[in-house]
């Protein structure tokens, strides 16, 4: 499972969704889709311009969770 920490890196940044929105050039709705962990693909293009205006890594935003352990 991919777990997206958009909310978390919003609050540390104490930035709104809209400040995202309008720093990154996508709609408030796809924003709210990231952080809600809703979304189902993202361009690369995208999450560069959410790191540059979080100043993070793809890394900080994304992250990967095993949903069952391995036998």
């Amino acid at each position: 499972m991919i777990k997206i920490h958009l909310d978390i890196l919003l609050a540390k940044r104490k930035m709104s969704v809209t400040e995202l929105a309008e720093r990154v050039g996508i709609t408030m709705a796809n924003v709210s889709i990231l952080k809600n962990g809703k979304a189902k693909a993202i361009r690369f293009s995208t999450l560069e311009a959410i790191c540059e205006a979080l100043q993070c890594q793809p890394g900080d935003i994304i992250e990967y969770v095993r949903d069952e352990p391995l036998d």
